[in-house]
């Protein structure tokens, strides 16, 4: 599986393409450097959302889900940049539980790319991140984004 690692302001990630579709985004640096024209264009894309020059990704995505986690999925790409959503708010608009989609989100193999750092408890209040780092990671993508003071 072609792999192609990038340094970013919340650590050095490793996204990995399958059939011409991303599949995952890693924290870390990959032992394998492919270079394909997809994962030079994922690249880019990180270093330009990072960079403040990105609002959404253009790149196509297939990673392994469950039909839940697929609609899961398609309710954090409709969150704009800048903005989020609470667990109970995507639950409601799923028709299903807080916890189901808090599920969902901490199994996302791509993440930044699929933004579950953009939703939050229904207070408001900043719980759980699967990625490395945790919650210190989702509050740096969260003001990065200019979601968060």
């Amino acid at each position: 599986m072609p792999q192609i690692s990038l340094h970013s302001p919340v650590g050095d990630l490793t996204l990995s393409e399958e059939d011409g579709a991303l599949v995952a985004v890693d924290w870390g640096w990959g032992r394998d450097q492919a270079d394909t024209a997809l994962l030079r264009a994922a690249r880019q894309q990180m270093h330009a959302f990072f960079d403040d020059d990105l609002a959404a990704f253009d790149l196509p995505l297939a990673p392994a889900a469950t039909a839940f986690q697929e609609r899961v999925r398609a309710a954090l790409l409709a969150i704009p940049r800048g903005h989020t959503r609470s667990y109970g708010d995507l639950a409601r608009t799923l028709d299903s539980s807080a916890r189901a989609v808090g599920l969902a989100c901490a199994r996302n193999p791509l993440p930044i790319l699929v933004p579950c750092h953009r939703v939050l408890a229904g207070d408001g209040a900043l719980r759980g991140y699967a990625g490395e780092g945790g919650v210190e990671t989702k509050r740096d993508l969260l003001r990065l984004e200019g979601a968060i003071p």
